[in-house]
């Protein structure tokens, strides 16, 4: 399973994972990501997107 937005392209960032006695290792941060159904060619189809994009969407449809 792919841990990508669909949208944008934002996916996993790694770093480390510092502990109190400064030991570092290695861990990863994931995209906040959710499964939407978009009507394309009157069609619905499922994408999964990260809830910055939805929020964009949202923003954006309702300006218009």
């Amino acid at each position: 399973m792919s841990k990508v937005c669909e949208l944008c392209g934002k996916g996993p960032t790694t770093g480390n994972l510092v502990s109190h006695s400064n030991r570092h290792t290695r861990r990863r941060w994931l995209p906040n990501l959710m499964k939407v159904s978009f009507m394309v060619k009157g069609a619905p189809k499922s994408v999964k997107v990260c809830t910055r994009c939805m929020r964009s969407l949202k923003r954006s449809m309702s300006a218009e």
